[in-house]
C-alpha cells in the first residue's frame, strides 16, 4: 500500500513519523531501538502486534497499535488515504483510563435442560469435565442409561434468575426417576416450587430463552437440539467455564445523582426501559445496577440525564477526546468532508477487513472508530463529532442486532433534530444495518456529499457526560450554518423546560423539594417559584409530584439558557401573621382556606375569633392556643359511637 508520509506528518505534527517496509522482519532492530526510547510509541500494524509486544518485554505497556492497512491503505482510494492514516494514528495515541473489574467464579456445576436423549448425550460429553445434572421437560420415551453417571430428573423451569456462577431456577413438575425404570424413564410423584442452584445452564429445550437478551447472559448457553453442530459448540464452550473470570464493570453508578423516584413517586425510568438484560431494578429513590448481569450495552449511561450512570469502557469524555484527535488530525492533514463510521470490534472489524481484502475497501473520507458497544454512544459524541468537523456519522449495526437498539435510535432522533434545526441539511446521522461487506461498501460510497463546519472547533472534552454535551452544543451552535436560539426535541430528551399552569399553581413548592438538580427553586423571602432551564434534565419528578397536576415537560434546547438568569414562573404576596407580622405562607392560599372554613366547619363558626389562628404563623398559633386554653374537642357534635366487628356479627346473627 502507498504511504503519503507528508500528509501523515501534517496531521501528526507533534510526533516523529518513521516508515518501514518490513519492520517485523529485516528491519526489526529499528523497532527494538524505538521500544527502548522514552515516550509513547504507536505501531501502525496490528497483524504482528503479538511479536512486537514480546520484543518490547517490560516496556510493552507504553506501546499502542493501530491498523492503517485494512482500514485505509487497502482500498480503491488507498493512494489518497494519507489524511485518514494520520487520523487513525492520532486517535490511537489517546490513552484510555483503566476500568474496574468484576470477578465471577464457577465451580463447574451445570444444569442441562432438554427434552430427550440429546440432553443426556450432552451430559455424557461434559460428565468428565463438569458436575452435570440433566433435567428433561415432559420427556417422552427416553431410554434409561445403563449406568447413573450423573443425575437425570424431570421438571419444567418456571422462573430463572441470577448470573454466571450463581443461577437460581424455580422448578415445577420436579421428580426423580425410579431406579426400576426399564424400557423408558418413569418418575416419582412430582412437586412444584423446587429450587435449583447452579453455575451454568445449557438450554437444549428448543423453546423460548429463559432470560431476556439471552446472548448477553454469561454462563447461559443455548442451542437448537436439532442442530448437532450448534449443540457441540455449546458443549465445548461450557467445558471451559470453570474457575474465576474477570469481566469489566461497564457502568459506574452514583445513587445520589439518580432521579428515579422521590416519596414513592416515579420520575425518570429511562434506564429501566432500555436495559436489555434486566440488570437494572428500582431500589427506593434510585435504581440499582447489578454488575454481574450487566452486559455492557451502555444504553443506561447514554440515556441517563443526570450522569448517575456513566460508562467506563471508555468514559464519555475519553471517547470524545478520541473523536477530536481523529477529526482534527484529518483536517490538518488536508482531508475533506470526513464521515465518522462507528462500529464494534466483534461485528464491524471483520466486516471492514473483508471489504478491504475482497472488495474496494473503505472510501478515503470514511474514518472508522471501534467502540465496545454502539449503544453506548451518546448524544455528546455525535454533537461533538460535527463540531469537530465531521460531515456525517454512521453506525454500523448487525443485520439482526443481539439486543434492542432503542436507546441508539433515540440518540439519533435527538441529533437529527438538533442538526436540522441548526441548518445542517441532508442525512447526517444514520445506521447501516448489514452483515455483507459489499453492501457496506455500497452504502458508504452512496453517502451524499455534505458540507461540514467552516472552521472545526478545538475544545477539549473534560468532565461528566452532561458537561461535555453542554459545551459541544454551544460550540456547534456557534459554528452552525443557521443558528437559532430554541429547537424542539423529541419526547424523552434529557434537555428542556417545563410549562406550568399558573392559574392552578398554589405555590406549595412540592416540585422544588423533589427536583434533583436544583432546576426548580424557591425564594426564602417571599412565595415564588423559579426555574433554571440549563439545569433541567426532564426527569419528570416535578410532574409526578405536583398535587395540582399543572406541570408538563417541554423537551427542547435553548442555547441562551446557560447565560439566562433564573426565570420567575409564579410569584405572590406573602401572608403576614396577624399577630406578629412574620411572613409564613401564600396570602391567596391562606385566605382561600379561611373562606372555606368560616361558617362551614364546626371549629370555626362565622365571626368567631378562633379563625384568626389560621392567619397566624406557627409560633403565634401555639402561643394563642395556650393563652386561650383552647380545647380542640369542645363543641364537637355528638355522634353515635363507632361500630365494631362484634356489632356487625350480632347484626348478621339477628338477620339469620
Amino acid at each position: 500500500m502507498r504511504l503519503d508520509t507528508a500528509a501523515i506528518r501534517r496531521g501528526c505534527a507533534n510526533s516523529e513519523i518513521r516508515t518501514f517496509r518490513h519492520l517485523c522482519g529485516a528491519e526489526l532492530d529499528h523497532f527494538r531501538s524505538a521500544a527502548k526510547a522514552d515516550g509513547a510509541l504507536t505501531v501502525a500494524c496490528t497483524q504482528q502486534a503479538a511479536q512486537f509486544t514480546d520484543e518490547a518485554g517490560e516496556r510493552s505497556d507504553r506501546i499502542t497499535f493501530t491498523n492503517i492497512r485494512e482500514t485505509a491503505g487497502w482500498s480503491r482510494d488507498g493512494a489518497t488515504a494519507g489524511a485518514k492514516m494520520a487520523a487513525l494514528l492520532a486517535a490511537a495515541a489517546i490513552p484510555s483510563p483503566d476500568y474496574p473489574l468484576v470477578t465471577l467464579s464457577s465451580e463447574g456445576v451445570i444444569l442441562i435442560y432438554g427434552r430427550d436423549e440429546a440432553a443426556i448425550e450432552a451430559g455424557c460429553l461434559l460428565a468428565q469435565h463438569l458436575d452435570v445434572t440433566v433435567m428433561l421437560k415432559q420427556p417422552g420415551d427416553v431410554t434409561p442409561p445403563a449406568a447413573a453417571v450423573f443425575p437425570i430428573v424431570k421438571g419444567t423451569i418456571r422462573n430463572a434468575r441470577g448470573h454466571f456462577g450463581a443461577f437460581e431456577l424455580t422448578i415445577d413438575d420436579c421428580a426423580r426417576p425410579r431406579p426400576s425404570s426399564r424400557e423408558r424413564l418413569e418418575f416419582e410423584a412430582p412437586r412444584n416450587g423446587a429450587t435449583s442452584r447452579c453455575n451454568l445452564v445449557l438450554d437444549l429445550s428448543g423453546e423460548m430463552p429463559l432470560f431476556p437478551a439471552h446472548d448477553l447472559r454469561d454462563g447461559y448457553l443455548r442451542a437448537d437440539p436439532r442442530d448437532p453442530a450448534a449443540v457441540l459448540r455449546a458443549v465445548l464452550s461450557a467445558r471451559d467455564l470453570v474457575g474465576s473470570f474477570d469481566k469489566p464493570k461497564y457502568v459506574d453508578f452514583t445513587p445520589s445523582l439518580c432521579a428515579h423516584s422521590r416519596s414513592k413517586l416515579t420520575g425518570c425510568h429511562r434506564c429501566l426501559d432500555l436495559c436489555p438484560t434486566g440488570a437494572i431494578t428500582p431500589a427506593g429513590d434510585h435504581v440499582a445496577v447489578n454488575a454481574e448481569i450487566c452486559a455492557g450495552c451502555g444504553q443506561c449511561a447514554a440515556a441517563c440525564p443526570t450522569g448517575a450512570a456513566s460508562y467506563a469502557l471508555p468514559p464519555a469524555d475519553t471517547q470524545l477526546q478520541t473523536i477530536r484527535a481523529m477529526l482534527l488530525a484529518y483536517h490538518d492533514a488536508g482531508g475533506a468532508r470526513p464521515v465518522l463510521l462507528l462500529h464494534d470490534r466483534q461485528h464491524g472489524t471483520p466486516l471492514i477487513d473483508a471489504l478491504a481484502r475482497h472488495g474496494d475497501g473503505l472510501p478515503a473520507n470514511v474514518l472508522p472508530l471501534a467502540v465496545n458497544e454502539l449503544t453506548q454512544v451518546g448524544l455528546e459524541a455525535v454533537i461533538g463529532a460535527f463540531a469537530y468537523g465531521a460531515s456525517a456519522v454512521r453506525f454500523l449495526l448487525r443485520a439482526k442486532p443481539r439486543h434492542a437498539t432503542t436507546g441508539l435510535s433515540q440518540t439519533i432522533a435527538m441529533a437529527d433534530a438538533v442538526l436540522a434545526g441548526l441548518g445542517f441539511d441532508g442525512c447526517r446521522v444514520a445506521t447501516i444495518e448489514t452483515d455483507d461487506p459489499d453492501s457496506l461498501g455500497e452504502q458508504l460510497s452512496g453517502i451524499e456529499t455534505l458540507t461540514c463546519v467552516a472552521q472545526p472547533a478545538t475544545f477539549k472534552a473534560v468532565g461528566k457526560r452532561r458537561d461535555v454535551l453542554r459545551f459541544g452544543l454551544s460550540e456547534l451552535h456557534r459554528l452552525a450554518p443557521k443558528p437559532v436560539d430554541v429547537i424542539a426535541l423529541p419526547q424523552g430528551a434529557p434537555i428542556g423546560a417545563i410549562s406550568v399552569n399558573t392559574d392552578g399553581c398554589t405555590l406549595c413548592l412540592s416540585c422544588v423539594s423533589v427536583c434533583p438538580t436544583g432546576a426548580l427553586r424557591d425564594d426564602p423571602d417571599r412565595p415564588m417559584l423559579k426555574f433554571v432551564e440549563d439545569a433541567c434534565v426532564q426527569c419528570g419528578l416535578c410532574q409526578s409530584t405536583c398535587p395540582e397536576k399543572v406541570i408538563t415537560l417541554r423537551p427542547q434546547i435553548d442555547f441562551s439558557a446557560s447565560r439566562a438568569p433564573a426565570q420567575v414562573i409564579k410569584e405572590e404576596e406573602p401572608a403576614l401573621c396577624v399577630r406578629c407580622g412574620t411572613p409564613f405562607g401564600v396570602k391567596s392560599t391562606i385566605e382561600r382556606i379561611a373562606a372555606k372554613l368560616e361558617g362551614r366547619h364546626w371549629m370555626y363558626p362565622a365571626g368567631d375569633k378562633r379563625l384568626d389562628a389560621v392567619r397566624m404563623c406557627a409560633d403565634c398559633r401555639v402561643i394563642v392556643m395556650s393563652e386561650q386554653q383552647f380545647d380542640p374537642f369542645r363543641g364537637i357534635p355528638e355522634r353515635a359511637p363507632p361500630r365494631t366487628t362484634d356489632d356487625y356479627l350480632r347484626q348478621r346473627e339477628s338477620k339469620g
